[in-house]
């Protein structure tokens, strides 16, 4: 059974601003980085064999600095990146309003669609899975790429809350249909939760 880790990048200056980030290479920010170092912090004591990543800076970033802890060489894979968001990148809600009127998501401002975004979503998730059978392996990609590829993959699971930066959704390939065992997890960005399981691991050795 292979087992999948399913990780939004650590937040960006964007991300802050409610800004459409898409394909603009936007990096992460300095609170990003840190929580990107706590999440390895938790990735250093599971076991995970391959890193796969977005090229995109703020999710190979991500990835990078996942990979250091575990001496993990990531790979990246263009089919991993954010949704195209054509000309609604670097925008804000109320600036897209301001300059396209209340129906501007009606509009054609170039914006990849959801099918698009499944399609390569569930076609990439596939084939890494198929290369890689009976192993770990974690993903790092964005919120809008991820949401909507999970929505069709384990339309099952309550998915209302959407994915936080830095967050792991943990996925494993079972038939007939692929099944969550975590969804948008982020303990790791609470230090003290960080402590407990360290200090567990130590009593149990």
């Amino acid at each position: 059974m292979t087992l999948l880790g399913l990780i939004r990048h650590g937040v960006t200056d964007w991300n802050d601003e409610y800004r459409t980030q898409g394909h603009s290479d936007i990096p992460l920010n300095e609170r990003g980085r840190k929580q990107a170092e706590l999440l390895s912090k938790r990735i250093g004591m599971e076991r995970w064999d391959y890193i796969y990543s977005s090229d995109l800076s703020r999710a190979l970033e991500t990835a990078e600095i996942i990979g250091k802890i575990k001496n993990i060489e990531v790979r990246t894979d263009l089919r991993l990146r954010e949704m195209n968001c054509g000309l609604i990148e670097g925008t804000t809600e109320q600036e897209r309003v301001k300059r396209w009127g209340y129906g501007w998501f009606r509009l054609d401002l170039g914006i990849e669609s959801d099918d698009e975004i499944v399609k390569r979503g569930r076609e990439c998730l596939a084939d890494i899975s198929d290369r890689h059978p009976d192993e770990n392996i974690l993903i790092v990609s964005h919120g809008a790429f991820l949401g909507m590829t999970l929505k069709r993959l384990i339309p099952h699971i309550d998915m209302t809350e959407s994915l936080m930066n830095t967050s792991i959704t943990i996925l494993h390939t079972a038939q007939p249909r692929w099944e969550c065992s975590l969804y948008n997890c982020t303990t790791h960005l609470n230090v003290k939760s960080i402590e407990i399981v360290k200090e567990n691991m130590e009593n149990e050795i």
